[in-house]
């Protein structure tokens, strides 16, 4: 005879008022029905290197840095760690500093005018190539070249560019008979140069996360729209960014994040200055921190988690919006 598999009994069993019950399986069979699987391991496996990754490379200085700004720390306490508590006395020292206005008026004025013009003219390019005419490719390839050079490259360009005495940009004012323009060293324009050179590092960005958003579009929408009777302009308003809100919302989450944190730029080309004019909570968190003969470890970690911070609100509202618009 060969032998069966039986499945196990599962009979009804009766309880001491008569009614039938059905008896639970054994306790070696539950066990071996939570043994992991091959394929869990495997899941498991793949997830590994991405949790360690997040460990080591975020969670663990997100911690260092509440730790910074919740003690007193000096270069003495950093090197041998025994920095006292200090609660949130550092935040308190920040929040009381004449510099914390200006930087914060300087932040979301550079945050706020840097990520409406990049959207701005990246969608215009977006659409621009989107209509597929010859060259069309090399040109998108030139756009991508200020995106694709290091930061530092970009700045320095800039700084020459916008030199008082030796920069094209006040030759090209001379030559149509305008007075030259202190473009970094004058409090008037020195955050508005900063945010020039921003604007033209970040278009490329959005450029190709709207062309691509773009190209997701059917076509038979735009033939039946011009079929009813729409121009170019109600075809755009009516069709191409209501489609385009998802990207759109991606790539502005996406810059402000990158925004926020700018501080290469700023720093080449202006160093938060003439006079803090152009101060952002970058440039102020790393000049608390590295740029004194004392540094001030706790404050600027300070500043730095007040950015994590405003980065992580916009990130859950952006949260919030897209579970709404999934549920409705």
């Amino acid at each position: 005879m060969n032998p069966t598999t039986h499945p196990p009994d599962r009979r009804p069993v009766r309880d001491r008022n008569g009614a039938a019950t059905v008896a639970p399986p054994p306790a070696g069979t539950a066990r071996r029905r939570r043994r992991p699987t091959s394929q869990q391991w495997a899941a498991w496996a793949f997830l590994a290197p991405v949790s360690l990754y997040l460990a080591l490379f975020y969670a663990y200085p997100l911690y260092r840095n509440l730790d910074l700004s919740l003690r007193n720390y000096t270069v003495r306490s950093f090197v041998q760690g025994d920095a006292p508590f200090t609660g949130l006395e550092n935040y308190h020292r920040v929040f009381d500093d004449p510099a914390f206005g200006p930087a914060l008026t300087h932040t979301v004025v550079f945050t706020a005018v840097c990520l409406a013009f990049q959207y701005v003219i990246g969608l215009a390019l977006a659409v621009f190539f989107n209509q597929h005419f010859r060259l069309s490719a090399t040109l998108r390839a030139l756009f991508l070249v200020p995106w694709l050079l290091p930061l530092i490259v970009s700045a320095s360009t800039w700084s020459w560019m916008l030199n008082s005495d030796s920069g094209v940009v006040n030759a090209a004012l001379r030559a149509f008979g305008v007075d030259p323009v202190n473009w970094l060293t004058s409090p008037s324009w020195s955050l508005t140069s900063v945010i020039v050179a921003n604007i033209w590092i970040g278009v490329p960005f959005n450029l190709v996360l709207l062309y691509s958003g773009l190209q997701s579009i059917p076509r038979s929408l735009y033939e039946a729209a011009a079929l009813d009777g729409a121009n170019a302009w109600q075809r755009f308003w009516r069709v191409t960014f209501p489609l385009l809100r998802p990207v759109s919302a991606v790539t502005l989450l996406l810059g402000l994040v990158y925004t926020l944190k700018v501080f290469d730029i700023i720093w080449i080309m202006t160093r938060g200055g003439p006079a803090d004019s152009s101060t952002t909570f970058a440039t102020w968190s790393y000049r608390l921190g590295f740029g004194n003969l004392l540094p001030a470890f706790g404050p600027g970690a300070a500043v730095g988690n007040l950015l994590v911070a405003a980065a992580l609100v916009f990130g859950l509202v952006y949260l919030r919006v897209q579970r709404k618009q999934a549920l409705s």
